[in-house]
């Protein structure tokens, strides 16, 4: 009874390992051949495989390595002699007993691919020196162009984990030297080739992974040729005989990409002036040329050299930086990158935008002294030619009142004649001064308002003060004339704060709308009849500027005007008193 509960209390779990593992198992049998390698290396030799393949790609993509028949995934751990490590598959190092079909299943989202790696070990030696021998992998095969100079690679296939230690070079057992080779890490720099370079060579590889060192011989046999036309051509994806721009003294690095044929025995490297770049900077080494890096595909290899600028200088620019590969080239030149003119453009604009409206700012808060300095400054000589024969006509109402009417009669017979008139130069029409006796009264207002450039009407808070005007004749004539026939500008000042203009007469309330109003703001003394006042000012912008006929020393004499100091007008200004 114990174990039938025993075993139904398992059946639930192997269910569930089958429902993981079956999808596996069938989709691993489902995956797509696309790529059977044959690969031969030597027994004692660190190995490794990567498993790339260009697939588009819908998420993350699982890469899974076995030794087959078996579907045992390889080990992914680093300490295990045959591990994986991302895409790679690693022997640190081979033996003999490793031979035989490994596969790697990529694994996308919808899609399965599979790589397939016929792997050989053999037991090959190559002398290094005296009578020692090394396990040395499957031979590479090199072209060095007779009469140029050329290198040689160590191609080592390993993932970026392993630090590349130490590089030595040999030929024929011997290891070479000379001051036409010079090692630069993966690369023997050959300069002035010749048809003798031609040999056995092998590079030795000391490198470090995972706190461990390991050694990697490889096996060259280099011929020698002479440069000719046609045959399998490298593809220099870029650079492009392109232009780069950049910043003096600022660091660069450019990559050149090659693609070439997987059998390819071309060399790659960067040139300036037809010499190597690091033979060219060798002193500075200011220049470098850096680790060549390679990826295996399917029907080619894609190649990555790069070059790199510590600091740019100002002999760079203009100088062409050759890649080469094979017999194919391509260059760029650097140069200073375009001033940005947007910048500057945009900055001059944000100035000249910030300047205006300052200006604008400034010239409204000053604007009535600024335009009386003007006035002043710079007043043309002559008479108007305007056929006006006065500067403004006075209007204002006769209160009942007497206090009322007083104030009225101070400021426009005695106040407003000393100081538009002796000290600033205006000529004003004030009716009941001006006008010869024995005159009619409507048409002395209407002839002498077409003679004023300016109408100057006076307003008081008074009830009885309105509709008085709003009865009185000359009222009707000037407010017509200033209105509808001349255009004539209308001053209003009020002897009073108004607050409500709608019991006034609508002209009256549209020159207030469209002209504003001066409140008076003095108290019929002295200091009243300052042309320099706030009030004063507010008047003079409103009145025409002032022509100044030719001045005379007896001219000089007999005006006062409005820019001279406060101390030469107070002999000309007597004390009133309301």
């Amino acid at each position: 009874m114990r174990d039938a509960q025993h075993h139904r209390g398992m059946l639930p779990l192997l269910l569930c390992v089958v429902s993981i593992a079956l999808p596996r198992i069938i989709r691993a049998d489902a995956c797509k051949d696309v790529s059977v390698q044959d690969e031969m290396a030597s027994v004692g030799q660190p190995t490794a495989f990567n498993c790339i393949y260009p697939l588009p790609t819908s998420g993350k993509v699982n890469v899974t390595w076995y030794k087959f028949p078996s579907k045992i995934p390889i080990s992914k751990n680093i300490r295990s002699r045959i591990h994986q490590e991302r895409n790679w598959i690693l022997f640190l190092p081979l033996k003999g007993e490793d031979s035989g079909i490994y596969k790697c299943d990529i694994n996308d989202t919808n899609i399965c691919h599979r790589l397939q790696v016929n792997l050989t070990v053999l037991n090959k030696h190559w002398c290094v020196s005296g009578h020692s021998q090394l396990n040395i992998s499957d031979d590479f095969k090199q072209i060095l162009y007779v009469g140029k100079d050329d290198s040689l690679i160590c191609h080592l296939n390993f993932p970026n984990s392993f630090v590349l230690d130490s590089v030595k070079w040999y030929k024929d057992c011997k290891e070479v030297e000379g001051e036409r080779f010079i090692s630069r890490e993966k690369r023997l720099l050959v300069k002035n080739v010749s048809a003798e370079d031609e040999g056995k060579y092998a590079c030795r590889a000391r490198l470090t992974y995972a706190g461990k060192q390991h050694t990697v011989l490889n096996s060259i046999t280099v011929n020698t040729e002479k440069v000719q036309n046609g045959g399998r051509i490298p593809k220099i994806i870029y650079p492009k005989n392109n232009s780069i721009e950049v910043r003096l003294g600022s660091a660069l690095i450019v990559d050149c990409n090659i693609t070439d044929t997987r059998d390819n025995t071309n060399s790659r490297c960067w040139r300036v002036n037809g010499t190597l770049v690091d033979h060219y900077y060798n002193e500075s080494k200011r220049i470098q040329e850096g680790i060549e890096d390679y990826t295996v595909f399917q029907e080619h290899i894609f190649y990555t050299v790069n070059i790199t600028f510590l600091e740019v200088k100002m002999e760079d620019y203009g100088r062409p930086f050759t890649c080469h590969a094979g017999v194919s080239a391509a260059y760029f030149i650097l140069k200073p990158p375009v001033p940005d003119f947007r910048a500057y453009l945009i900055g001059g604009l944000l100035a000249l935008t910030g300047a205006a409206v300052s200006a604008v700012c400034v010239y409204n808060i000053f604007k009535i002294d600024i335009v009386l300095w003007y006035r002043s400054a710079f007043h043309s000589p002559g008479t108007v030619e305007d056929g006006k024969l006065y500067d403004a006509y006075v209007l204002y109402p006769k209160p009942q009142r007497e206090s009322q009417s007083h104030d009225v009669d101070t400021l426009v017979l005695k106040i407003l004649p000393e100081v538009l008139e002796r000290q600033c130069g205006y000529k004003l029409f004030i009716f009941g001064r001006d006008e010869f006796p024995g005159q009619a009264v409507v048409s002395v207002i209407d002839e002498n308002i077409k003679l004023c450039r300016r109408l100057i009407v006076i307003i008081v808070p008074e009830a009885l003060s309105f509709d008085l005007l709003r009865n009185m004749s000359e009222e009707q004539i000037a407010i017509y004339n200033a209105l509808i026939q001349d255009g004539i500008k209308v001053i209003l000042i009020e002897l009073e704060k108004v607050e409500d203009y709608t019991a006034l007469p609508e002209s009256i309330q549209y020159i207030r709308q469209k002209h504003g109003a001066v409140q008076w703001s003095g108290d019929f003394t002295e200091q009243s009849q300052c042309a320099k006042t706030k009030f004063w000012k507010k008047v003079r912008y409103r009145m025409p500027p002032r022509r100044w006929p030719p001045s005379s020393p007896v001219q000089l004499l007999q005006h006062t005007p409005c820019d001279l100091t406060a101390s030469g007008r107070e002999a000309s200004v007597g004390v009133l008193t309301p």
